[in-house]
């Protein structure tokens, strides 16, 4: 939907200092006498309430095109239809906001133009709520233009004042929606497009002009702490919240004008319990990670794009004891730990001439000389991985991920440019979990295909061998246990356990998260203190099987 091109604004008084009143006739169209305030009368905080004033957004479908499926992302403001197109026979999704007439875009487009002169604050206006600072600056014009408007015009003024100064504009409820995986933008005049969560890649009714995409653009760049121009027209950033962006500027690089994509990211981080919930894991490969993790042991990650890599790395992170110190690597901040002992840190891009940039390999470097337990790296891609390989050589404990589909790829990718990983080096790596993004029918689903071990080098022949300890059988839709487990074995006899007693020490922690899906216990600070107590003292924990809410407490 292109953004509509502001009216004509009315004309400063020939009076200093003052200006012309906007138009009343406009605003009420009909009686003036219900639902009118005065701001010099009633100068407070009103806040809207769906319930008590009804909703802002009124939907007109248009022909051609059947509700398939609806839900509010703000209620009463932002409505969220899915539709079929009839003629393509597709499905679409449409946005809704409050409608503005005439009247009430051209006094919006003026609040906005005044708005920058009165928004200089003062000592005390920066102590306040910004949401509310906004309203009396706003309730201080409406004021001075000496209008009165109706209580149904003030709340779509305020929904759009929050929504384009403190929110994304046009994009705000698309950030905000819980269901969207991925925004992007492919150039001006073009639809805008979205990965939900349930109907995939979907069309909007959004759409940007030149104009507007530009200043988008710029706006994004700025709020991630980078510049963008024609002249450096290509940025990756991560904008405040976490999500991911990937930008482009113009069309000298991309030539149906500026586009971008954004990753959203969950404020929230799945726990493992989510993932079980989600079917990506089995209890028995949680409770395997669980262990091995607990003493030590290397992973790493593969898998395509969005198959789901990022997210069970950070998810099984919270298997790391409570006091082992963590050093997390990135380009882009993903990870989020309930650790104190944790340090996150983030690679640079040089932002001036002069300034130094910061890779991840120098991160890495710097790492190693913190004295970690735990290395996490968010993803190999370059000469890093030969240093993270020395780092499990040298008896760091790591974690990463990489693209890769199968164990055969990765290998042959570690082993190439530019990661350069000598094979007998591969050895280091305990365990590598292989994951995609496969469907059922039209529901998508990400799945561990198969977890294999490193188990050495072939001496006869040269070529590392792998043991495989699950697999998942897509029929069934259900993973299998080997059976045989080189990891397990060595915890034995490291810890002095004869078979019983793995056996036993597998059974209680599979008894522990079988009890946090049952309970419903998931939010990640939830089970990441479950497992910490667990570790300090287990009896704690199995004591209180019944009711684990009771040992947070």
């Amino acid at each position: 939907m292109t953004a509509k091109k502001p009216g004509k604004k009315p004309q400063p008084s020939q009076k200093k200092g003052k200006k012309a009143p906007v138009p009343l006739k406009k605003s009420t169209g009909g009686s003036v006498l219900k639902n009118i305030f005065r701001w010099k009368k009633l100068y407070h905080f009103i806040e809207y309430d769906p319930d008590k004033h009804g909703s802002l957004v009124d939907v007109t479908i248009p022909d051609g095109f059947n509700k398939v499926d609806e839900y509010w992302i703000e209620d009463g403001r932002s409505l969220v239809y899915i539709v079929n197109n009839q003629k393509e026979n597709v499905l679409e999704l449409s946005l809704y906001e409050p409608a503005m007439t005439e009247f009430e875009y051209e006094l919006l487009e003026r609040i906005f133009a005044d708005m920058r002169d009165i928004l200089i604050l003062s000592d005390d206006d920066l102590q306040k709520d910004r949401k509310r600072l906004l309203y009396e600056k706003m309730f201080s014009l409406l004021d001075e233009y000496g209008i009165i408007i109706s209580q149904k015009t003030l709340f779509k003024l305020q929904y759009f004042l929050i929504r384009n100064f403190l929110g994304w504009g046009r994009l705000d409820a698309f950030m905000k929606d819980e269901n969207l995986e991925d925004i992007s933008c492919d150039g001006h005049l073009i639809p805008l497009f979205l990965y939900h969560r349930k109907y995939r890649n979907i069309k909007t009714n959004v759409i940007f002009d030149e104009e507007t995409l530009n200043k988008l653009a710029i706006t994004l760049a700025q709020r991630s702490g980078k510049h963008i121009s024609t002249g450096s027209p290509i940025i990756d950033a991560t904008l405040p919240g976490g999500s991911r962006l990937q930008l482009t500027f113009g069309s000298e690089v991309t030539t149906r004008g500026s586009s971008f994509t954004i990753r959203k990211f969950m404020s929230d981080p799945m726990s493992p319990i989510d993932l079980l919930n989600f079917g990506t894991f089995s209890i028995d490969e949680l409770v395997y990670f669980w262990i091995s993790i607990e003493n030590n042991k290397s992973l790493l990650f593969i898998g395509g794009t969005a198959s789901g890599k990022t997210t069970s790395l950070n998810a099984v992170s919270l298997f790391i004891p409570p006091m082992s110190k963590i050093v997390s690597i990135e380009d882009t901040r993903e990870i989020t730990l309930y650790h104190e002992n944790w340090i996150a840190s983030l690679s640079r891009e040089s932002v001036i001439e002069t300034g130094v940039k910061i890779s991840m390999f120098d991160l890495l470097k710097a790492a190693m000389r913190q004295r970690p337990e735990y290395i996490i790296v968010g993803e190999v891609r370059g000469v890093e991985a030969n240093t993270l390989f020395q780092a499990m050589n040298t008896g760091h404990t790591t974690f990463s991920t990489m693209h890769a589909g199968s164990v055969d790829a990765a290998i042959h990718r570690l082993e190439s440019e530019p990661l350069n990983v000598p094979r007998n080096m591969l050895q280091a790596l305990n365990i590598m979990s292989i994951q995609a993004q496969v469907f059922e029918g039209h529901t998508r689903m990400r799945r561990s295909l198969e977890i294999v071990e490193i188990a050495g080098i072939d001496p006869a022949r040269g070529n590392v061998m792998v043991n495989t300890v699950f697999e998942w059988d897509p029929i069934k839709d259900f993973f299998t246990y080997t059976g045989r487990s080189k990891v397990y074995a060595e915890i034995m006899t490291h810890r002095g356990w004869s078979k019983e007693q793995m056996d036993a020490e597998i059974a209680a922690r599979k008894s522990v998260i079988e009890a946090l899906v049952a309970q419903d216990v998931h939010h990640y600070i939830e089970v990441s203190r479950i497992f910490h107590f667990y570790y300090i003292d287990p009896q704690i924990v199995l004591s209180n099987i019944g009711d684990l809410r009771s040992v947070l407490k």
